[in-house]
């Protein structure tokens, strides 16, 4: 999806791309004209419920613990903005602009179901807000992810009043209300039950989930590219990714993988070099590459799962309480984290074995006692040289860093709100914890390729096949300089990051799936 396009929001649920075209490509949204008319129903329920004698959640009464507060008339708009400007208690470094985009995108969602009983106005003004570029600062560490996203939300909440700090669609840090102002857009002066839907979504952890969501589709398929490299390399056998040899254990995630790995081998003159008896004396390769596919396979199948919660949670609308469909406004639970957390804590997991995986087969190049005839550490001349060696540290440490980002965080809970908040899921940890395991992953893949493909250049005269050629071809800048092509040592680190961005783009997935006819 392109930055020009727009994204309907409404009754219909949004999809994965559609978060990503708004929070990292700009993509505008528009509201649909069902939803209009839905969000001005319910809001005619709230307000008929704002004189109420009986003290309703959200509307008449104060929050969490202090929900037995009832509050007179005169002091509603103060009691929303008291909830938002308090709850607006963030800490530490800024995230992300994509993650805010995220996180206002997904709120806008719930709040354009019309469950929420905003008013129509307000919901215009925070539509406006985002399509202009307007990011509302948001502090790392605030949510516990029950009651939802509180805090990140919240901040967003305060900059729709005119309050708090914003980046403007220039990138310069300014005061929201002047932001807010330059882009023809009153500040929001909140009305009953308002501040409460602006603030009470799973929306960060989800717009995180999303975005993790769509790096993990292409870094796998990156995975099975730098996988398949590393075979051809290491001179392993592709005999094993036959299709009827998976078809014996039927996940479809692992079919897919093997069938990537036949064609990254396909048309190998260095495979060819030892397919004959006698050529290799090898019975069997080392798991890391003969057992790729069941485990890069198995990752992604994880990955599906995850993007089934996060379908269902797109088309959810997390408030509490909120307007049902027949005109009650009733308390719920739809805004504990739980479901999103276990899988942001799932693919966390996965994806520190994908690396740990990748890592051990860049160890096998470097080894002569298992490199099968490359010089040591891929060296030019070996003592004076040291290679790859490094390479090889910098990508330990990254995996032993993932295996520590593995530790789930959904299982620690802490008590909050003078106990009424008893229980919480920590989605938002999850989700801040997988950010940094999916950079993680796209650079030990990167250290992958980087040694593979040095690796299979020093099997000339063997050629490579196709796809090992278009992706060194990736590697090339533009002086004819190939990351990790052999030689005397040199400067790594550029090289290193080089492949590095190349990989998180997508171009060396693009490159291999060009040479391979397509790849899954």
């Amino acid at each position: 999806m392109s930055a020009a396009c727009e994204v309907e929001v409404g009754i219909g649920a949004l999809n994965i791309d559609d978060v990503v075209a708004v929070a990292r490509h700009d993509a505008r949204i528009v509201l649909s004209e069902a939803s209009r008319a839905e969000v001005a129903k319910s809001r005619a329920i709230i307000d008929a419920l704002a004189n109420d004698p009986v003290p309703r959640y959200g509307i008449s009464t104060g929050f969490g613990a202090l929900a037995t507060q009832h509050i007179p008339l005169e002091k509603r708009q103060q009691l929303q903005r008291s909830l938002v400007a308090s709850h607006a208690a963030g800490s530490g470094e800024p995230v992300e602009r994509e993650v805010v985009r995220a996180l206002m995108l997904l709120r806008i969602s719930t709040l354009a179901t019309g469950r929420a009983g905003i008013r129509p106005e307000t919901l215009d003004a925070y539509v406006a807000m985002l399509n202009a570029g307007i990011t509302p600062v948001v502090r790392e560490y605030g949510s516990l992810g029950c009651s939802g996203d509180l805090a990140p939300l919240a901040h967003c909440a305060l900059a729709l009043m005119g309050e708090d700090e914003v980046v403007d669609a220039a990138g310069h840090l300014t005061n929201a209300e002047n932001a807010l102002r330059a882009a023809g857009i009153e500040p929001v002066q909140l009305q009953e039950k308002e501040g409460l839907a602006l603030i009470n979504g799973t929306d960060g952890m989800l717009g995180m989930l999303c975005l993790a969501i769509a790096d993990l589709r292409m870094l796998l398929t990156s995975a099975d590219v730098a996988a398949g490299l590393s075979v051809e390399g290491l001179l392993g056998s592709d005999a094993v990714f036959a299709d009827d040899l998976q078809q014996l254990r039927p996940h479809p995630g692992q079919a897919l993988s093997a069938a990537n790995l036949r064609k990254v081998l396909a048309g190998s003159g260095i495979r060819e070099s030892h397919r004959e008896p006698g050529a290799c004396t090898r019975v069997q390769d080392a798991y890391s590459l003969r057992c790729s596919p069941q485990v890069i396979g198995a990752a992604r199948d994880t990955l599906e799962h995850a993007t089934t919660v996060a379908t269902r949670e797109l088309a959810a609308a997390v408030d509490n309480p909120v307007v049902t469909l027949d005109g009650r406004v009733e308390s719920n639970g739809n805004f504990h984290g739980a479901p999103v957390a276990y899988v942001l804590d799932f693919l966390a997991i996965v994806i520190a074995d994908v690396a740990s995986m990748s890592e051990r087969r860049t160890d096998r190049f470097l080894d002569v006692a298992r490199n099968h005839g490359l010089p040591p550490f891929l060296a030019d001349d070996p003592g004076t040289d040291s290679g790859l060696m490094i390479a090889q540290y910098t990508a330990a440490g990254i995996v032993s860093e993932l295996k520590r980002l593995a530790s789930p965080a959904s299982v620690d809970s802490i008590p909050s709100s003078a106990m009424q908040e008893d229980h919480v899921s920590m989605g938002w940890a999850g989700a801040r914890k997988l950010r940094r395991a999916v950079d993680g992953l796209a650079r030990v893949l990167a250290i992958e390729t980087l040694t593979a493909t040095r690796g299979i250049q020093l099997r000339a005269p063997l050629t490579p096949g196709p796809v090992a050629a278009a992706v060194i071809a990736a590697l090339t800048d533009e002086a004819g300089q190939t990351a990790g092509m052999p030689g005397r040592d040199r400067y790594l680190s550029p090289e290193i990051e080089r492949a590095v961005a190349l990989v998180k783009s997508g171009a060396v997935r693009d490159a291999a799936a060009r040479a391979a006819g397509s790849l899954d």
